[in-house]
């Protein structure tokens, strides 16, 4: 596995070999990237994640034994700011949320790999929420209020005003840091890239009012 000074480092978590190959074949090409480690199933993948602590990791969902889901929870109650991008051949609705929930920044379809790969690692990388559009259109039809708290809701819609963070929290009375936190969390149940694209979700779908 080659390496450069300033390359992302990854660590890559499927139970087929030759998928495996696939993707180490596939980052091999990139100078900027690098494969630390590989993991063949969940427990070896928190292992190997505590040992390298990678920039980013690639994480399939359906795993034998400890499911993708899992790994992730336990990933993050090891790092919650671990960077993770799921993997997975379905476009299940509820495993979406379910990956969501539990803390990825992406969600990828195998058959999406050679197009979107690259350029969600790099989001990723970056601190940025990169869905692709499939998976993004598939979220923002399934939003409805219930997902959201009453509290996450008068954030969405003091962000939508243009308020910053610092004026959300002075109008609530909380702080900057519990809205940064409302946020995320909100970015992770609209499905949302950033600030913009969750305004425009709850919008489109009706969340809150223009």
């Amino acid at each position: 596995m080659s390496s450069h000074p300033a390359a992302i480092r990854i660590l890559l978590a499927d139970d087929h070999a030759m998928f495996r190959s696939g993707i180490a074949a596939l980052l091999l090409q990139q100078p900027q990237m690098t494969l630390v480690a590989e993991a063949e199933d969940g427990q070896q993948a928190v292992a190997l994640y505590q040992q390298h602590r990678p920039d980013i990791t690639l994480m399939d969902l359906q795993m034998n034994g400890m499911d993708g889901v899992v790994t992730i929870e336990a990933i993050r109650a090891i790092d919650p700011a671990a960077r993770i991008i799921a993997v997975t051949t379905y476009s299940s609705e509820v495993l979406v949320h379910r990956a969501m929930r539990a803390g990825v920044s992406s969600y990828l379809l195998k058959s999406m790999l050679i197009k979107e790969l690259i350029t969600t690692i790099d989001c990723v990388h970056r601190g940025q929420r990169h869905l692709p559009a499939e998976i993004a259109q598939m979220l923002s039809f399934s939003l409805n209020n219930e997902q959201l708290t009453r509290r996450e809701i008068e954030v969405l819609s003091l962000a939508a005003q243009g308020n910053s963070n610092k004026m959300i929290a002075s109008r609530l009375g909380i702080s900057e840091d519990t809205v940064k936190s409302y946020m995320s969390t909100l970015f992770g149940k609209l499905g949302a890239n950033d600030r913009t694209h969750a305004v425009a979700l709850a919008l489109k779908s009706g969340l809150i009012a223009s």
